[in-house]
This record gives C-alpha cells, structure tokens and sequence, in this order.
C-alpha cells in the first residue's frame, strides 16, 4: 500500500507520513507513506491520498488529479503521536472505496 500525504508545503505531512508509517509496521503492514504538496498529486503513483486538514477547501481539485482515493485527515492529526489512529483512518477510507489494503492478509 502507498499512501501520499499531503499538505501546503510538505513539513506537516511529513511528520503525519512518519508516524503513519510507523504505526502500519508496528501492525506488520508492509505501507508506504511519503509526504508531499499538491502539486505531487498528479505524478504519484499512491493507492490513497491523505490531505492536511488545511486544503479541506481544495479537496475536489485534488481529487480531480489523483489517481486513488482521496480523503481529509480529521482536524487532529497533528496530535496522534504514534499514527495509530492515522492507519485505523486510512483503513476505514480504503474499506470504502471499496480497496483492500495489501499486506492486511
């Protein structure tokens, strides 16, 4: 599963992705997650697209570019320290999109 996170500049989602991916091998998920700007929606190659809660207002041009399914992180984010709550997010976004995550088998 790879999982693009994305935000205005790319600091925040970084810490977001880390912790995500953190938490997915704390699970024994073998997940991706990197961090990016908008602007890299277009170019990735993701199974599912994290948005900061900050562009909840651009989420239909993003969703316009993508390639996966895309979904707002909820407005506290930045304070799930160890990202399980993140990973039981992305889970529940790609159980309704109709996905089944890799590596959960």
């Amino acid at each position: 599963m790879r999982i693009l996170v994305v935000c205005g500049a790319g600091a925040s989602s970084t810490f977001v992705a880390q912790r995500l991916r953190s938490a997915a091998a704390t699970a024994g998920l073998g997940w991706e997650a990197t961090a990016g700007m908008e602007s890299s929606v277009s170019d990735s190659d993701v199974d599912l697209v994290l948005v900061g809660p900050h562009l909840g207002d651009r989420l239909e041009a993003i969703r316009a570019r993508a390639h996966a399914p895309v979904a707002v992180l909820p407005g506290d984010v930045f304070t799930d320290r160890d990202g399980s709550r993140t990973l039981v997010y992305a889970r529940s976004i790609l159980a309704a999109a109709g996905d089944t995550p890799k590596g959960t088998s």
